[in-house]
């Protein structure tokens, strides 16, 4: 188990580092240790042959040998030390020799390669396997997670035709409080107080954006406000949430195994979860025909219901939903997909990554009903961009509207008596008035 390697020479590192996972991957082959001390035995066995006297190699190049060789063993390979970095939100394998992050909202290129097609691919199986998933040419597409819950979609030739790609959604292990939204300037205090009592009221709300501009993490926040004795179904394609309450079910999507067998789809879930005497219904993302089952189930008295969509402003909401209830196949008319969506949802929070890469909630719209054939949105809230800075940040300020919604009266009911100037009042301006009379 310990024999000696073979001659090297210092020069080569990569081939350095190939015969070194060579042998201890032969090593643990041959005589696997128990697999809580096979970290410990990898790190070890690393040491020693790094330690042998015919590599001659500055101290810097024989640290880096070490942490590249368990890099690939124990962890992600070339990518390990950027899903280590708390700062880098996601990465982007672009083939063997682009290597990009997003930090801060930015995308830059790092300077981190593979040695080839053959090297990104095995990273992909070493991701997909332990998950039963596949990849091949005939399925050239597969979306898994890491065991810390980051998302990762991989896509390979011949759809990808500069080389496999592979895209990593890092999950935050930092659980944000609305506290630091409100210190980002990602929110107000007047917005979070009145968020926080649509939630405890039970409204029906959907937070809509872009690809990375927060939903999930305002999902997060939201679901936090959920009193702790109601009893909460959480619904996702790849667990994300992170609900402190104690009566959660967590329920996840599984994928159709290697043999095309055994998917347990979304909308599924959603059905199933009418059967599971909830409270509250917590959907990840509607991407499908699962909208129009959540809808039914708002319509029919499970209220504060949560979910998000992807979609770039309130009205675009509305247009996505009547897409993803077509998609379930009912044949609905148009008028009565407007009417279901009208009087199930109550609010729509608008969340955006601005342009100098931070993210913020842009808007929040009240669902007031129909009118004639169209279903009336009144903002509530809205983000008004007033300029780019030197710098090129973006310049503006989250405003209210100076307009109570209509749904002020279940507000009230649940004991949340807003007052004026959450909503835009200028309280001298009304006290003047009151003196004047």
């Amino acid at each position: 188990m310990n024999a000696p390697i073979s001659p090297l020479r210092g020069q080569d590192l990569n081939a350095i580092k190939r015969t070194l996972i060579q042998h201890i991957s032969r090593e643990i082959e041959g005589n696997p240790p128990p697999a809580s001390e096979r970290r410990e035995f990898i790190n070890k066995r690393v040491m020693e042959l790094l330690s042998d006297p015919r590599l001659q190699l500055a101290k810097s190049l024989r640290d880096q040998l070490f942490n590249d060789v368990i890099n690939e063993l124990l962890g992600f390979g070339p990518i390990q030390p950027l899903l280590d970095d708390p700062d880098i939100t996601e990465v982007m394998v672009n083939g063997p020799q682009k290597v990009y992050i997003e930090r801060k909202g930015k995308l830059t290129r790092t300077n981190i390669t593979f040695e080839d097609d053959e090297h990104v691919m095995k990273l992909i199986d070493r991701i997909i396997l332990p998950l039963g998933r596949r990849i091949d040419p005939d399925n050239p597409t597969v979306d898994a997670r890491l065991p810390d819950g980051s998302r990762v979609n991989a896509v390979i030739p011949p759809v990808a035709i500069d080389g496999p790609s592979i895209t990593i959604r890092k999950f935050d292990k930092g659980r944000l409080s609305v506290d630091e939204l409100i210190v980002l300037g990602s929110i107000t205090r007047n917005m979070a107080e009145f968020i926080r009592a649509c939630v405890v009221s039970r409204l029906n709300i959907i937070i809509s954006g872009g690809t990375g501009s927060g939903k999930t993490t305002l999902l997060n926040i939201l679901s936090g406000y959920i009193p702790d004795g109601d009893r909460i179904i959480t619904i996702e394609d790849a667990a994300e949430l992170r609900l402190q309450q104690e009566h959660v079910v967590r329920l996840e999507a599984k994928p159709e195994n290697s043999d095309g067998k055994g998917e347990v789809p979304i909308r599924e879930l959603v059905r199933n979860s009418l059967r599971m005497r909830q409270d509250r219904i917590v959907v990840g993302e509607v991407r499908g025909g699962e909208a129009l089952d959540m809808l039914q189930a708002m319509n029919t008295g499970h209220d504060g219901s949560l979910t998000t969509i992807h979609a770039n402003s309130p009205r675009d909401t509305l247009s996505r939903l009547e897409t993803l209830v077509m998609m379930a196949g009912m044949d609905l008319p148009l008028k009565a997909i407007r009417e279901q969506i009208a009087s199930a949802i109550d609010l729509i929070i608008q969340t955006s990554r601005l342009r100098d890469g931070r993210r913020k909630v842009t808007g929040v719209t009240e669902v007031v009903g129909m009118e004639g054939d169209t279903v009336v949105l009144t903002d509530i809230f809205r983000f008004e961009q007033t300029g780019i800075s030197t710098d090129g940040d973006v310049i503006g300020e989250l405003k209210p509207t100076g307009i109570r919604p209509f749904f002020t009266t279940r507000l009230e009911a649940s004991g949340f008596k807003l007052g004026p100037e959450v909503f835009g009042a200028n309280l001298s301006e009304m006290l003047g008035n009151n003196r004047r009379r």
